[in-house]
């Protein structure tokens, strides 16, 4: 059996990645000047991290590096076993080429083993349902070679909605002006986002109201996903410290897709794209059209 593997941005827990035998390799991130390992809120709670957060600390963000991935990737290479690794979207970062580069470099060491690359094109737990799917198709019995080829057709499929329910955040990283920001907040003006087809996070509409953008998100699913409301998958959630805006989003979801496969699953963003997105945050990930 091959490796399927995946990086801690994926936005799901240690434990379901280590229930279901996927592997992870950690991102880093910088807390008020201090460097720490991602690891799903293992060595610094979640809600101390958004806490200060916004209380002003700065954060920063590196992606795993070739050496890194090398390290990651000898030990199965080691035991003879070839890897699938499913990499966080180039549209944000680097790290699928880092995994790449580091790849080949591995091929002359472990000629015999294969080191397959595969760009999610996702972020957060869209990335995670990615992943997940994948894992079911491994386990359902989906070769290496063939696993890497439906997910390189089928990425796309994964639908990927946030919303943020403040600005701030947005002015902090330079992604909108100062000016433009207060007068958003002075509105209530809640962005309504996605991941593009490059795998990058567009603003796509300006809603007033934190009410009015958890209809539009959830609206989106109803538009999008497969089957409509017969909609029969998966669907994840991922939130910044604001579970209660989630929980209205699932509300509306599960009310209006009674065939959902299993409720929907509720995760917190993690420390690297909390880093960005600060705490307000839902996002809404599904399986629906083409990006």
């Amino acid at each position: 059996m091959y490796v399927l593997s995946c990086c801690t941005t994926c936005d799901l827990t240690a434990e379901r990645l280590n229930a279901r035998n996927i592997p992870f390799v950690a991102f880093h991130y910088e807390l008020g000047g201090v460097t720490h390992t991602e690891d799903f809120g293992a060595s610094m709670p979640l809600k101390q991290f958004y806490d200060e957060m916004a209380a002003g600390a700065d954060t920063k963000t590196s992606q795993v590096n070739i050496g890194e991935f090398a390290d990651f990737f000898r030990p199965f290479l080691e035991e003879g076993k070839d890897i699938l690794h499913i990499a966080f979207s180039g549209g944000l970062s680097g790290t699928a080429n880092s995994a790449r580069n580091a790849a080949e470099m591995l091929k002359e060491e472990y000629p015999d083993c294969k080191i397959v690359i595969v760009d999610s094109l996702a972020a957060s737990s869209g990335y995670g349902l990615v992943v997940d799917k994948a894992a079911d198709l491994r386990d359902s019995g989906m070769g290496l070679e063939e696993l890497a080829a439906w997910i390189e057709e089928h990425k796309l499929n994964c639908q990927h909605w946030f919303f943020s329910t403040t600005l701030k955040y947005f002015i902090r990283g330079g992604r909108i002006s100062k000016t433009a920001g207060l007068v958003g907040e002075a509105l209530g003006i809640c962005p309504l986002m996605r991941v593009d087809p490059e795998g990058k996070l567009v603003v796509m509409e300006k809603v007033r109201t934190k009410r009015k953008v958890r209809a539009a998100c959830a609206q989106k699913m109803f538009d999008l996903c497969e089957n409509g409301a017969d909609y029969a998958d998966k669907c994840f959630i991922s939130h910044s410290d604001c579970l209660e805006d989630a929980q209205a989003v699932a509300a509306l979801i599960e009310e209006h897709c009674p065939n959902l496969k299993g409720k929907v699953e509720m995760f917190d963003i993690g420390t690297v794209i909390g880093s960005h997105t600060g705490p307000g945050t839902v996002a809404l990930f599904f399986w629906g059209e083409k990006r």
